[in-house]
């Protein structure tokens, strides 16, 4: 009997057994709000991360503010989204994952009312830790929701959707602010315009609280809290009564039955996937992602291309990381998520010490703002939406919220120290661009080290199959029993 694929591309001693599974369901209407939802909470989470690029000019020239206040206005949303993410793991565990987002929702909207009129740059800052609060909650919820309402054949594509918003909201941030910056002069703009470009955000985060209205709760977290009935009726919205009773099935043979401890995800059935989630979040910033989208501008003027002014370097970065999130969501559940990354840091190692090496070399123009496209693209289809992915999928319900709040707390915190380190690096006289560069090639290879000893295939297994795999490690504990596929 030939080994399955799985087994094949899995290094030794890393094998999740494959189970027989379920006919994957057809989409259903229920899957289809459950989706939108995931995919405003990412458009929320993309927005206000990108429409203080196109404020900070006037927000400067209106409070008068020092390059330190300038800089302090950048990262307050940064420092909100820090406690938001700790937090939200334990409120979602405890009150459920819609609730959660209902409150994410409601953070966004009263953040960008209030950021819009503030009389004082403190009531401004205060209105962005709001809005941290709410993206960090919500790039720890959005994720584990999809997850646990996705069928196992389409929950990476699914999952990828969220990282789709995103890039969705960064991109069309930069033509919302256009819009508003052309609506009047710079006087204008100075005393009303950023007003607008910031209170915009209200909007979609209304559609995003009407949607929750008309979706279900997470029917793993409803099984966790013994309220069968109500799991099972989703889950036959989701996929019919076989998909709902093979599902149920899978949940108690592996459930535990009550709430996780927060201890438990130091313990030894779970440090491996603890480790993974946490290095593939560090991984995904320390290969300086947010070097490049927050200071594009400086770059791609060093690139000597003509490119002189935020808006039209945004433009070209977020066009590619929006065009290049598409291979992600076509290849994640068909090629796997282990050599999707590995091809994505592959060329992302190529793509930053070629940038490295040109900088070295006092070499600019085309050649070089190619190499860092290059990265975006790399990046946008393996790095940017699989960690997401991945964490969300590897830890037990009862303990994903939280699990997914150590993540993001890593995410947050890995994203806050590359914007601060990246202009000191940049430009001291030992260092400079050339081997910032080079340290992000560095890192981006010891994470493709890493992905390709470490991590497990999991394309393809249900949340309990994958659960049950990290139990059978240790003797003593039961799990689901294993068949070999055939």
């Amino acid at each position: 009997m030939l080994p399955s694929i799985f087994q094949r591309v899995t290094p030794p001693g890393r094998t999740l057994e494959r189970q027989p599974q379920s006919p994957v369901p057809a989409p259903s209407p229920t899957l289809f709000l459950v989706t939108l939802v995931a995919v405003f909470g990412g458009f929320l989470f993309g927005y206000d991360t990108a429409v203080i690029n196109g404020a900070n000019q006037y927000l400067k020239a209106h409070f008068g503010l020092t390059p330190f206040q300038e800089g302090l206005a950048g990262a307050s949303a940064i420092l909100g989204c820090i406690p938001g993410a700790m937090c939200a793991g334990f409120l979602s565990d405890r009150f459920g994952r819609r609730r959660v987002l209902f409150l994410c929702a409601i953070l966004y909207a009263a953040s960008g009312l209030l950021s819009a009129i503030p009389r004082t740059f403190v009531e401004f800052l205060l209105a962005r830790f709001i809005s941290g609060l709410g993206i960090g909650a919500s790039s720890m919820i959005c994720p584990v929701y999809i997850a646990e309402l996705a069928p196992a054949a389409r929950r990476g594509r699914l999952g990828s959707l969220f990282q789709l918003g995103i890039v969705t909201g960064i991109f069309l941030t930069l033509f919302i602010n256009a819009r508003i910056q052309g609506a009047g002069d710079e006087a204008w703009n100075a005393a009303s315009g950023w007003r607008w470009m910031m209170g915009a955000e209200v909007l979609p985060a209304l559609v995003l609280v009407g949607l929750l209205f008309a979706v279900p709760e997470s029917p793993r977290w409803l099984l966790g809290r013994g309220r069968e009935a109500e799991a099972r009726s989703i889950l036959e919205r989701v996929g019919g009564a076989e998909h709902a009773s093979a599902e149920i099935q899978a949940v108690h043979a592996v459930a535990a039955g009550e709430e996780g401890r927060f201890g438990e995800l130091f313990g030894p059935r779970f440090r491996r996937p603890l480790l993974i989630a946490v290095v593939l979040m560090a991984a995904s910033q320390f290969s300086g992602i947010n070097a490049i989208m927050y200071y594009s501008t400086k770059i791609f003027t060093t690139a000597g291309v003509g490119v002189k002014d935020s808006f039209s370097s945004s433009v070209v970065v977020g066009l590619v990381n929006f065009l290049f999130t598409f291979v992600a969501i076509a290849f994640v559940d068909r090629a796997g998520r282990r050599p999707l990354l590995l091809a994505g840091l592959a060329l992302q190692v190529i793509a930053l010490a070629a940038v490295g090496w040109m900088f070295q070399l006092g070499q600019g123009g085309l050649p070089l703002l190619l190499g860092v496209l290059c990265f975006i693209a790399a990046f946008a289809m393996a790095l940017g939406p699989i960690p997401w992915i991945v964490s969300s999928e590897i830890f037990p319900t009862r303990l994903r919220g939280r699990a997914m709040s150590v993540a993001t707390f890593v995410i947050w915190s890995s994203c806050y120290a590359v914007a601060q380190t990246f202009p000191m690096l940049n430009d001291h006289p030992a260092v400079g661009p050339a081997k910032t560069f080079l340290v992000y090639a560095a890192c981006s290879l010891g994470a493709f080290i890493f992905v390709l000893a470490v991590l497990p295939e999991t394309k393809g297994r249900s949340l309990e199959e994958i659960e049950a795999a990290w139990v059978a490690r240790f003797p003593g504990v039961r799990a689901v029993p294993q068949k070999t596929p055939s």
